[in-house]
């Protein structure tokens, strides 16, 4: 029994380091901003394992859902309510499509990195509606750049 506390202490010591690693980002959900008319603001993010990003909105009738062609194989997804501020967090490495579903073909995207994953093909071979195309393009540009 004398080990139990000691073994306790460095759980409770895990788990704090734990969470105070982790980071909330923010991402604002916008009629019009610096890349023009229905955008999330920043439209793409680097962040780890365990990070959570929060959808903040800004304007009316927007929401973040997950694109499944855009997702890693395996992930579940979520659909944001409209006009609900939703915080997700990503424990798993890989890259992560976004949009506002009534904005989608008005080019509401974003993308989000976790951890230390590469952009897979399929992601470049898929055609998003409308505008959302050419804001991915002009996002995977921007990482080849990096």
């Amino acid at each position: 029994m004398n080990y139990l506390k000691p073994v306790l202490n460095i759980l409770c010591l895990l788990a704090l380091t734990a969470s105070a690693v982790a980071q909330t980002h923010e991402v604002l959900m916008k009629n019009r901003g610096s890349a023009g008319p229905m955008v999330y603001e920043p439209d793409y993010l680097e962040i780890q394992p365990g990070d959570t990003v929060k959808f903040i909105r800004k304007h009316k009738s927007h929401n973040a859902a997950s694109i499944a062609e855009l997702s890693p194989a395996g992930y579940p997804g979520f659909i944001g309510k409209i006009d609900e501020e939703i915080a997700v967090t990503y424990n798993h490495a890989g890259f992560y499509g976004i949009k506002c579903t009534p904005h989608y073909a008005q080019g509401m995207v974003m993308l989000i990195k976790v951890g230390d994953a590469t952009l897979p093909d399929s992601y470049r071979a898929f055609t998003a509606p409308g505008i959302a195309d050419k804001r991915f393009q002009d996002i995977y540009s921007r990482i080849d750049k990096q």
